[in-house]
C-alpha cells in the first residue's frame, strides 16, 4: 500500500511547524559584519605573513580554513532568515499563540532555559501544538495568550514576544 501522506486522518498532508525567530534590519546588520569580519580575518593574516614575512603563516591558515566555512555559513543562516521573516511578515496570518507548559531545562550546562509549550491557533489555520525554547522571561505563565503570525503554506510561525 502506497502512503499518501495521510498521517493525521483529515485528508490532508500534515506540516511540519517551523520556528522562526525575527531577525530585524539592526541584528541583521550586526551577524553579517560578524560573518564578513570571521570570513576576512584568516585571509587578511596570510596576506600580512606573506608580505611582510611575519611568522603568521600557520595561524592564516588555520584561521582561513576554519574560519571562512564558519563565516560562510553564518551567513547563509542569516540571508535564510531574512528571507523567512519577509516571507511571513508578507503572507503570514495572524494567530494566538496560548502558553499550556512551562518546563525548566539545562540549555547549555551553565544557563538554563525554559521549554515553553504552545497552543497556535488562528482564522482559517489548523490548530497546533508545539515547543518553544528560550530564556526565562518572568511575564511568561500558563494561560498567557501572545501574538503569533503563521504561513499556513509551510507552516513556519513566529512568536512576536
Amino acid at each position: 500500500m502506497a502512503d499518501d501522506g495521510d498521517r493525521d486522518g483529515t485528508g490532508s498532508r500534515p506540516t511540519r511547524m517551523a520556528q522562526i525567530s525575527r531577525v530585524g534590519p539592526g541584528e541583521a546588520t550586526f551577524l553579517y559584519i560578524t560573518a564578513a569580519v570571521m570570513c576576512l580575518c584568516g585571509p587578511v593574516m596570510l596576506g600580512f605573513a606573506v608580505l611582510t614575512g611575519a611568522e603568521l603563516m600557520v595561524m592564516g591558515v588555520v584561521f582561513t580554513v576554519v574560519l571562512v566555512p564558519l563565516g560562510l555559513g553564518f551567513w547563509g543562516n542569516t540571508v535564510v532568515g531574512r528571507e523567512h521573516n519577509r516571507r511571513l511578515d508578507a503572507v503570514g496570518v495572524p494567530a494566538t499563540a496560548e502558553i499550556t507548559d512551562l518546563t525548566d531545562f539545562d540549555w547549555n550546562g551553565e544557563e538554563s532555559g525554559v521549554a515553553v509549550g504552545l497552543r497556535v491557533s488562528g482564522p482559517g489555520l489548523r490548530t497546533f501544538e508545539t515547543t518553544w525554547k528560550r530564556t526565562h522571561h518572568p511575564a511568561l505563565r500558563v494561560g498567557l495568550r501572545l501574538p503569533a503570525v503563521v504561513d499556513p503554506s509551510d507552516g513556519r510561525f513566529r512568536v512576536e514576544f
